[in-house]
C-alpha cells in the first residue's frame, strides 16, 4: 500500500577540504591518474576538524529552511548513517545539541545499515509519518569515512568521500509518496565489508600494533560486486511486484554512488539510459549513506527531478543488504 509521504526539504554539507585525484596519487606513490581511472573519483572531500554532527546540523538547518519550518515544529530527529561520531549516544541526539534544541524532548535515535541506512530509514518513519505518529521528521545522513580507510587497501580506499545530507519528510496531500520498498540481507557476505575492531569483539582496550588493522575499513569490492550482480536481478523483480510499474518507466534511477565501474555495469545490465541514471561519483566519492541522497540533493538542484516523476532509489551495503524504493516524488 502507498504511503503518502513527501520531502518538503533537502539540504547538504561538504567539508571545506576538497581531496582531488592527484593528490592521492602521491599519497599512495602511483602515476598520475591511476586513482581516477581506477575509481572514477576526480575530487572528494575530507574532514579537517568538522564532526559528522557539526556537519548534520549544518544540512539540517539548510533542509529546516527550505521547509519553511522552524526547528520546534519537528517531531522527530533520525541519523541514519553508517560510522558514529562516538560509541554513545546516539548521532541522531548530538546533532539535536547542535541544534541548539537539548531542551526540546524532540526523540532522536539512529537506524544504521551501513551504505543503505538512509533508505532504511526513510522506508521505517514513512510508515509512522502516514500513520500519523509524526509529522515532520528530519533523516541526516553525516558520514565520515578518510578517518577510517585502509590506504595499504589501494583501490577501495581511494573510493571514499565525506559529508552530509538532510531531508524533512511529512505527509503528502497529493500522490507523492512511497509506492514500494524492499531490502533483502545475504549474510555469506558479511564480511565482505567490514571494521572489526571497536566493539564488544575486539574492543577498543585491545587496540594494539597486532590489532590496529582490525579498526580499519577493510573490503573485497569485486566480490561484493559479484555477490550483489547475482542477487540483484530477483530482487527487482520483488521490488516491482504488484506495482503495475517497469525499471523503463523510472524517470530517474538514483543508485547508490559504490564505484564508477559497478554503476557502469548495473546501470547497462538494468537497460536504463544514461540522461535517467544519477552518477555523482566523480565529484563526491562513495559517501556511504549520504551517497543515495546527496544524489537526490544534486537531482533536485539540477532539475532532474519534477512533482510526479517516479524516482528508483538501489543500493547495496555491508551485510550484504540491497535495498530498494520507489518513489513518486
Amino acid at each position: 500500500m502507498k504511503r503518502h509521504i513527501k520531502i518538503i526539504g533537502i539540504g547538504a554539507y561538504l567539508p571545506k577540504k576538497i581531496v582531488k585525484s592527484d593528490e592521492i596519487d602521491q599519497w599512495l606513490s602511483v602515476h598520475k591518474g591511476w586513482s581516477e581511472q581506477k575509481s572514477g573519483v576526480k575530487k572528494r572531500y575530507f574532514v579537517d576538524g568538522e564532526t559528522a554532527s557539526f556537519m548534520g546540523a549544518n544540512a539540517a538547518k539548510q533542509a529546516i529552511d527550505q521547509a519553511g519550518l522552524t526547528l520546534s515544529e519537528l517531531d522527530c530527529i533520525i541519523s541514519a548513517s553508517g560510522t558514529l561520531e562516538q560509541a554513545i549516544p546516539c548521532n541522531a541526539s548530538l546533532i539535536q545539541k547542535q541544534l541548539g534544541l537539548e531542551n526540546s524532548g524532540i526523540p532522536c535515535f539512529d537506524v544504521n545499515s551501513t551504505c543503505l541506512s538512509f533508505v532504511t530509514a526513510l522506508d521505517m518513519v514513512s510508515f509512522l509519518i502516514d500513520a500519523g505518529k509524526y509529522r515532520n521528521v528530519l533523516i541526516i545522513s553525516a558520514e565520515i569515512s578518510s578517518v577510517g580507510l585502509d590506504w595499504k587497501q589501494k583501490e577501495s580506499s581511494i573510493l571514499f568521500g565525506d559529508g552530509a545530507v538532510a531531508v524533512v519528510l511529512t505527509k503528502s496531500t497529493n500522490k507523492a509518496g512511497i509506492i514500494a520498498s524492499h531490502m533483502e540481507t545475504y549474510s555469506e557476505g558479511a564480511h565482505l565489508s567490514e571494521i572489526r575492531g571497536g566493539g564488544t569483539k575486539i574492543h577498543p582496550r585491545n587496540y594494539n600494533e597486532n590489532t590496529a588493522g582490525d579498526f580499519l575499513f577493510n573490503m573485497n569490492g569485486r566480490a561484493i560486486f559479484k555477490l550483489s550482480y547475482k542477487y540483484l536481478p530477483s530482487f527487482l523483480d520483488r521490488l516491482f511486484e504488484n506495482t503495475n510499474l517497469s525499471i523503463s518507466e523510472m524517470n530517474l534511477v538514483i543508485p547508490h554512488q559504490a564505484s564508477a565501474s559497478a554503476m557502469k555495469i548495473i546501470r547497462k545490465k538494468l537497460g536504463v539510459p544514461e540522461d535517467r541514471f544519477m552518477s555523482i561519483i566523480e565529484n563526491y566519492g562513495n559517501m556511504i549513506a549520504a551517497s543515495i541522497p546527496m544524489a537526490l540533493y544534486e537531482a533536485v538542484e539540477q532539475k532532474r527531478i519534477q512533482t510526479g516523476d517516479y524516482v528508483l532509489l538501489l543500493g547495496t551495503s555491508a551485510g550484504l543488504s540491497i535495498g530498494g524504493m520507489i518513489l513518486e516524488y
